[in-house]
């Protein structure tokens, strides 16, 4: 889920002068500790008076337009289209980029997994039991009509959310007991016992809006009307289910922040709707877009051959990062009595081919993906370690024999598309679980025909779909693909309306109470999460419990390599592909710090306008 601003810190500064200048109610109380930064660990890279982070050009000018499309999203961000500028709550399609327009209270730096800096906030005073966080309030803070941004409006911000906003947002802040302003300039927030490791980072990203314009107005419902915010910018023009338009605030209160100072760099940030990515991919080499991520293999490797690249003027790279591979799959619906069985899910994971679909249609430039950690220290392999077993030994009687051994893998295939070893293991498999076959028919245990449909809102994954539902059919079973509207599409994902689906979810380099969202059982049974496969297992929430509260790295890294193995053995999706690097395509008429942050490319937050560039390529 990230903005083309990635959001940015401050630290307090001289912490100590400032306290004879608070209120007495914002004096530091016995037991407290005060910091000018928030970590999972405790440990932050860069110093109190730390002037910029080390990824950015302190000195990019400011100007010109970067046109993209959606290729992330969060709340009810739609990647098709938008009918209300409201992306917090479940209702509607929500508009791209409105994240830019709304600080929180801390940020984070791109070169730390885990680590906020102060926004809002220029500091957090902590009691000794973890439970109660002081945040000190800048008041130089804004909203974007020049009113004061307040304690009463954080703590208004995160209530509401807890209480009416998107599941993404309001189950991440169950373990947070209270917020309310002791001051102006002091927002108090409590934890409960139970809190996880990262909940106080949960709360210091969260957007903070304005209590007195949402006075008389019904937060849940879909508005076209910009919320007042106070980010580094605010919502231009826009047409609605075509594009919209962000403007950089010129006179925004945190401009000149040490965490702010490099980034915004565009005067205007324009997103385009395109439903089908060919004509997507026709309007950047026209140049209505002037950057571009692609993730389409094919396109890739073949399309990038026209005039304006081979003229210089579009520049085409691939740049690598250390951050965790995405997770991509198509996720079986358990819900549906189809699906309960994870020896069917199995025999269904053994009809994709992945190795004849790289080679025949990405070109040979995708690795499978095997782990819900990929390309981490996070991913299980060989047999479980004792600390790994100690986690897993309290279910053993629940969970499968293969979660004590090596780890559950994705087949590998012989290539030929149809590989008839796999298949006929497949067809044991549905076999043993009760299917039947009549004729060419597979019948479930319950006597009815078994039926697969692959939902989607845009067909650029058939080509992929369709050699898989080929396999499934010599199998018996019915496989279809139904593409509808994005709207529909997101209503029905909502609702759990599909038996299966695919879903891309960004991996993170500490996992926390995010993954309740995505694997916890709870989730699973609240319209809206992310737990698209309907997980439901104690085993399951036991270790993301663990996992949020871990007290260093390695215990991070092995509760989740036994969560790894638990999920895998659970057959809950059929693994698809993923790559560690970036692939990206611009107009050049940009510009980019001499670093790019550890766990990114940096592209395009940290990139400017050059108009230089521009005017030689006749784009000035």
């Amino acid at each position: 889920m990230r903005d083309i601003s990635r959001r940015t810190i401050l630290m307090t500064g001289a912490a100590g002068a400032a306290l004879s200048l608070l209120p007495r109610n914002a004096l530091a109380l016995v037991g407290e500790t005060e910091t000018y930064g928030l970590s999972s660990f405790g440990e932050l890279k860069y110093a109190p008076n730390f002037k910029h982070f080390d990824y950015v050009n302190p000195n990019a000018p400011k100007g010109g337009t970067l046109a993209i499309q959606i290729k992330q999203t969060t709340g009810n961000q739609n990647f098709d289209t938008f009918n209300t500028l409201n992306v917090f709550v479940l209702r509607g399609d929500g508009a791209a980029g409105m994240t830019s327009t709304f600080d929180s209270l801390m940020a984070g730096s791109g070169d730390e997994p885990d680590a906020l800096y102060g926004l809002v906030a220029k500091s957090v005073r902590i009691s000794e039991d973890k439970l109660t966080y002081r945040f000190i309030l800048r008041p130089e803070a804004r909203f974007h009509d020049g009113s004061k941004l307040t304690a009463k409006d954080a703590a208004f911000s995160l209530n509401i959310l807890k209480t009416k906003g998107h599941p993404v947002f309001n189950q991440l802040l169950t373990q947070m007991a209270s917020a309310e302003a002791e001051a102006d300039d002091v927002l108090l927030v409590r934890f409960t016992p139970q809190r996880s490791r990262d909940i106080h980072l949960i709360v210091g990203g969260m957007p903070i809006f304005s209590e007195r314009y949402w006075q008389g107005k019904d937060f849940e419902a879909s508005t076209l009307e910009a919320p007042l915010g106070s980010g580094p910018y605010k919502v231009g023009r826009f047409e609605v289910g075509r594009f919209i338009e962000f403007d950089r605030v010129p006179d925004y209160w945190a401009k000149d922040l040490p965490v702010n100072v490099g980034q915004n760099n565009f005067e205007h940030v324009r997103y385009e709707y395109f439903r089908d990515r060919t004509v997507a991919f026709e309007a950047f080499k026209n140049g209505t877009l002037n950057y571009n991520e692609e993730y389409t293999s094919r396109i890739w490797s073949t399309g990038y051959d026209f005039p304006a690249v081979r003229e210089g003027k579009v520049k085409k790279e691939e740049i690598s990062n250390d951050a965790p591979s995405t997770i991509q799959g198509w996720y079986f619906n358990t819900r549906r009595d189809a699906f309960k069985d994870p020896r069917i899910r199995e025999a269904i994971g053994l009809a994709f081919d992945f190795e004849w679909t790289n080679a025949n249609i990405m070109f040979g430039l995708f690795r499978r993906t095997t782990s819900f950690f990929e390309n981490s220290d996070m991913k299980a392999v060989g047999k479980p370690s004792p600390e790994e077993l100690a986690l897993l030994e309290p279910f053993r009687g629940t969970l499968p024999a293969s979660v004590f051994g090596d780890p559950v893998l994705p087949p590998v295939s012989d290539g030929s598309g149809q590989d008839r070893r796999l298949l006929r293991r497949a067809d044991e498999l549905l076999r043993e679980a009760g299917c039947k076959r009549e004729g060419g028919a597979l019948k479930l245990p319950n006597g009815q025909p078994f039926r697969i449909e692959f939902l989607d809102f845009q067909p650029s994954l058939q080509p992929h779909t369709q050699p898989f539902q080929a396999n499934l059919k010599r199998l018996g079973i019915d496989a279809t693909s139904r593409i509808v509207d994005a709207a529909q599409y997101q209503r029905r994902m909502d609702e759990y309306d599909f038996d299966m689906a695919s879903r891309n979810l960004v991996g993170s380099s500490t996992p926390g109470d995010s993954l309740r969202i995505v694997y916890g059982s709870a989730a699973g049974k609240r319209p809206g999460s992310q737990n698209l496969a309907g997980i439901d297992n104690p085993a399951v929430d036991a270790l993301i419990e663990t996992i949020g509260n871990a007290k260093s790295r390695q215990e991070l890294n092995v509760a989740c390599r036994a969560l790894d193995r638990v999920l895998r053995s659970g057959h809950y999706w059929v693994p698809m592909w993923y790559r560690a690097s970036e692939w990206l395509a611009y107009w050049d008429q940009f510009s980019r710090p001499e670093t790019k942050p550890r766990l990114s490319s940096g592209a395009p937050g940290t990139w400017w306008y050059d108009a230089e560039k521009a005017k030689r390529i006749g784009r000035g």
